[in-house]
């Protein structure tokens, strides 16, 4: 059946069987892969995206419920080519070890602070417990969120920068 989607800014028209999970039409029909296969029932994050400004876990929303939704993956938090201040501080502070779950974790950073710009420590912490880092950087992950909340990231542009 023709389901219509917006993904990151672009329309698609597409024709899928209406209870693919999203994660799979992303992946699979639009060729984005930076929304992870984590653990298939929504418990650990990894596929996280935004459906029309809300936290999803794609791995369990059937796309029939998604009928005209406007969807944000990872490939499209950053503008113009330029990485979104949690990208930026995500490689500062270090958060990567084996990446799997940094879209996820970053989806979920981006809605808490797009919703509560100045988040307390728990607040942050709160926010992020529903996503599961099998390399154990929750330490390093409240740190990059709190430097974007602080604005002291190493991401922030160097004088003559655009």
């Amino acid at each position: 059946m023709a389901l219509s989607l917006t993904v990151n800014g672009q329309h698609y028209s597409l024709d899928v069987e209406l209870d693919t999970p999203l994660l799979w039409v992303l992946r699979d029909e639009l060729k984005l892969k930076g929304t992870k296969f984590g653990c298939g029932a929504g418990l650990c994050g990894a596929c996280t995206v935004h459906v029309n400004g809300q936290p999803t876990r794609s791995c369990s929303t059937p796309v029939e419920y998604l009928d005209g939704a406007e969807i944000t993956t990872i490939e499209g938090l950053s503008e113009n080519g330029e990485l979104h201040p949690l990208q930026k501080a995500w490689v500062a502070e270090g958060v990567p070890q084996c990446g799997y779950c940094q879209s996820g974790q970053i989806m979920t950073a981006a809605h808490l602070l797009a919703n509560t710009p100045s988040p307390s420590r728990d607040e942050i912490v709160t926010a992020m417990s529903g996503n599961l880092c099998r390399c154990g950087t929750y330490s390093r992950i409240v740190a990059a969120v709190e430097s974007v909340v602080d604005g002291v990231g190493h991401y922030e542009p160097e004088q003559g920068e655009a």
